[in-house]
């Protein structure tokens, strides 16, 4: 396997992410040293994906702590820049636990809350690294076919995450198990996180994959085409129901209607115990131009709008297992977050 990716890394004075709006074409870093850049960097999609924006939220409170010095801001100034950082993206609940986790440590200066991102960065790369085992685990013993076939969606690799990924990270331990035939990687409008990203990473750690179109998707089920699907979150409320990237639910319901399992992989971080259920759950609706045009390209007539929700919400009935990095919640037989412990796989 070759160099692992990060994502997001602390360079001692700066945030260094990887720019994923150009990825596939070229592989560039932005340094961050601002709030007005983080904040504009995590609404871009610079940085994106659950755990990720957990780990640059906890950085992004140095980032706000060094800039504060630098320009002299008094506390109040500082609190409201960690507000903005916190509340940048609302669906992914990782973002404000990356900040909380390191807002005690503000009057420790700015190496310690340094530090303790640090250490949030170290447990979500373990976490991921556990979810992987026990998402391997689960699947070998309830899928009978060898070599298994995956299908996930969107974005949950190394890109995502802190650099291993939570549903590539059960798909880099299948492979790595060789237990793993292809995957089919939905392409992910209107962004193309699957193509540009879940493909990207596949590619770059030699696994076989075909990208689909979305809408191709429930077919690829439906035809028996694969064994499972695997995806992410970005939050999962106490019920079981969860929220991922918009068009997730039509695969959950073509996965049940197949009688084929629909997995969830997360880290304990995105289940919101104070999120009674889905509904609850708030949903980003980005700017409807980017569902009507391409590289600035208009493909849609002048006068049409956009809707454009970023993320939808899978009832917990057909969630089959919810992997963390502690075990596996059959949520589906009434294994919620909010209720029983997970079980080993």
């Amino acid at each position: 396997m070759t160099e692992p990716l990060q994502a997001v890394r602390w360079t001692g004075d700066a945030l260094r992410l990887i720019d994923q709006t150009v990825l596939p074409g070229r592989l560039e870093h932005l340094e961050i040293r601002d709030v007005d850049a983080l904040v504009d960097a995590i609404r871009r999609l610079v940085v994106r994906g659950a755990p990720a924006l957990g780990v640059a939220g906890a950085y992004g409170v140095a980032v706000a702590m060094l800039q504060a010095e630098r320009e002299g801001w008094d506390r109040p100034a500082l609190e409201a820049a960690i507000d903005r950082i916190r509340t940048a993206r609302p669906t992914a609940v990782n973002l404000a636990v990356g900040v909380d986790r390191v807002r005690p440590l503000v009057d420790a200066g700015p190496a310690a809350v340094a530090a303790e991102a640090e250490r949030f960065l170290r447990e979500d790369l373990a976490a991921n690294h556990a979810i992987g085992a026990h998402g391997a685990d689960w699947i070998l013993a309830r899928v009978s076919r060898r070599p298994v076939r995956v299908l996930t969606h969107c974005n949950a690799g190394a890109l995502a995450t802190s650099g291993w990924g939570t549903a590539l990270g059960v798909v880099r331990e299948l492979h790595a198990r060789g237990a793993l035939e292809i995957v089919y990687a939905d392409e992910t409008r209107p962004l193309l996180q699957g193509s540009r990203l879940t493909a990207w990473e596949l590619a770059h750690d030699g696994i076989p994959h075909l990208v689909q179109a979305d809408g191709a998707a429930p077919s690829t089920v439906l035809r028996g085409l694969v064994d499972v699907a695997v995806i992410g979150a970005d939050r999962v409320a106490a019920n079981g129901d969860v929220a991922n990237k918009i068009g997730s639910v039509g695969v959950a319901l073509a996965c049940a209607h197949a009688g084929i399992p629909f997995v969830v992989a997360a880290p304990c971080s995105t289940v919101d115990l104070t999120t009674a259920t889905g509904a609850d759950i708030p949903i980003e609706l980005r700017d409807g131009e980017e569902v009507l045009a391409w590289e600035g390209v208009r493909t849609a007539p002048a006068a049409t709008r956009g809707f454009n929700p970023a993320f939808d919400v899978t009832p917990a009935g057909l969630v089959t297992a919810l992997v963390t990095e502690t075990g596996v919640l059959e949520v589906s037989r009434g294994q919620t977050p909010g209720g029983d412990a997970p079980s080993g796989a």
